[in-house]
């Protein structure tokens, strides 16, 4: 790539918080027109480099330039001055209010002391337009698709005329559909001029879009790449430090008894509309099946209904010869149920608690880590501290709220208090969402580990290839039910597409096979 100029030069930026350091002495160095990747595993410093970037934190030490002259960025409003805007992981938008209201939020243009809401739409929406962002000025935040929130997010940075945009982990929320539509606007905002730094960990979609990339390991810089002359496994190895594998190591599945039987399983959704179908589905000791699908077909009222969250209408679910639909959920988890949680802040967590009390949720009120209603520290401690070092979760203290740890980090901290319960049955519900490449390979393994000490597992992801990858079966989920069952060396990912669509097996087999009956690849 030819040498353009730099717009952005962050040289030496340390970041303390008390003795630990986020960002250790990082350089970074941002062209004009390019989309600069930042790539690095959960917690290995890159959000809080761009937090310093964006105003919300201030360096310990360390200079930024921007276009060439040095700045103070105290704040958010002076990164905003300075043309820099952030597209946060997790959006900033008030539900009640219109795209509009939310976009001119603490930016309002007055007419006579009174806001001119009308101005403030046609110029939205010409913004909308000459970007390719598709999104309604008029209508209201809860309404809109998270696709169309995200959008209306790139929409608020450039109303206040960023022209150097920050995505945090953009597509973590995304279909694939909308992945498509936000690299195409991307790409439309580097056209004109525009700048970009894209945190992710997803490699693939480095290769797809940015022309350079800089690798953070443990809050250092390891080295800038062009991504045109390096491969994905190279961008791995360089991220982790070690050779990753992207396969899933693991021998055949020796199924055994039926652990988990559901059957004609009705479930209503927040709307008392029928999210869950007739479900039938089994999963036996020693098998992962996986459950594809586009978000919103039922998965996540299943999961509930299952777990004991949501109401069951009728049906049943029988875990190991017992019926435990409409059960609470301390009697399903005692039954042998392990539950990796797809919303880990919401139902996984609580983050204001210490990592040590997080690991003792399930069991906390049995011995040895309480009697007669009293904790015992000491053991709560121990057993603490020994899950944290065999499933690396990195954290300063055990003590320390599990707040404070990356999503990664988070996980394995769920990840070692369900497993280690050893239940018979345990649902991984998007195991990996948000987690970099080391952090999958581990936890695909440890999903492995348990299929193979005759575990059943049931994986729901929006992940295909997690998907393909994992499972020894996968079920389609379509509108609530399940639309066909597949092996997946018997199926490829336009299939498993068609069936997520709603084709029947038979449809999607005939379109993804050529006329000589081959399977097309």
């Amino acid at each position: 790539m030819s040498q353009r100029e730099t717009v952005i030069e962050m040289r030496g930026i340390t970041k303390q918080f008390g003795d630990f350091k986020a960002n250790d002495n990082i350089n970074l160095s941002v062209q004009k027109g390019e989309i600069h990747a930042l790539l690095g595993e959960n917690g290995a410093g890159k959000s809080t480099l761009m937090n310093v970037l964006s105003g919300i934190l201030e360096p310990t030490s360390g200079e930024i330039y921007v276009n060439g002259k040095k700045a103070e960025i105290d704040s958010p409003n002076k990164a905003n001055q300075l043309g820099i805007g952030m597209v946060h992981q997790h959006f900033m938008l008030v539900d009640d209010f219109t795209v509009t209201e939310n976009i001119i939020l603490g930016s309002e243009k007055t007419k006579a002391g009174v806001i001119d809401a009308k101005a403030a739409r046609k110029e939205i929406q010409e913004l909308s337009d000459r970007y390719g962002l598709m999104v309604d000025p008029s209508a209201r935040v809860e309404d809109i698709s998270v696709g169309m929130q995200q959008r209306a997010e790139i929409l608020k940075v450039l109303y206040r005329g960023a022209d150097i945009l920050i995505f945090d982990e953009p597509t973590a929320v995304l279909t694939p559909q909308e992945i498509d539509e936000l690299i195409n606007i991307m790409h439309s905002l580097t056209k004109e001029g525009k700048s970009i730094i894209l945190i992710t960990h997803k490699l693939d979609e480095i290769k797809r879009v940015a022309d350079r990339c800089t690798v953070i390991r443990r809050g250092k810089s390891i080295g800038t790449v062009n991504v045109e002359a390096t491969s994905q496994q190279e961008l791995a190895n360089m991220m982790v430090g070690r050779a990753v594998t992207f396969k899933v190591d693991k021998k055949p599945a020796t199924p055994k008894e039926t652990i988990l039987s559901i059957q004609d399983l009705v479930v209503k959704d927040n709307r008392k509309l029928d999210a869950v179908k007739g479900l039938n589905l089994e999963v036996k000791a020693g098998e992962v099946v996986g459950i594809a699908g586009i978000d919103g077909n039922g998965q996540s009222e299943l999961i509930e209904a299952i777990s004991g969250l949501r109401p069951v209408e009728s049906g049943k679910i029988i875990l190991e010869g017992k019926e435990i639909q409409n059960k609470k959920p301390r009697e399903i988890t005692e039954s042998g149920f392990g539950h990796i949680p797809e919303d880990r802040h919401r139902v996984g967590l609580v983050l204001p608690m210490s990592v040590k009390e997080n690991i003792v949720l399930q069991t906390y009120y049995q011995e040895p880590f309480s009697k007669n209603g009293i904790l015992n520290d000491k053991a709560i401690e121990e057993y603490s501290a020994k899950l944290v070092e065999e499933f690396d979760v990195r954290t300063q203290s055990i003590a320390n709220p599990v707040a404070s740890l990356s999503g990664g980090n988070q996980q394995k901290a769920i990840i070692a208090r369900e497993v280690d319960r050893d239940p018979s049955f345990l649902i991984a519900a998007q195991p990996t969402r948000g987690l970099d490449v080391g952090a999958i390979e581990y936890i695909h393994s440890r999903l492995v580990e348990q299929r193979d000490k005759g575990r059943a597992v049931l994986l729901v992801s929006f992940e295909l290839d997690e998907i393909m990858n994992v499972s020894d079966r996968i079920a389609v989920m379509y509108e609530g039910k399940i639309v066909g069952i597949v092996r997946p060396e018997e199926t490829n990912e336009e299939e498993l597409g068609l069936l997520m669509a709603g084709s029947s097996l038979e449809k999607a087999r005939a379109a993804t096979q050529s006329p000589d009956g081959k399977e097309k690849r």
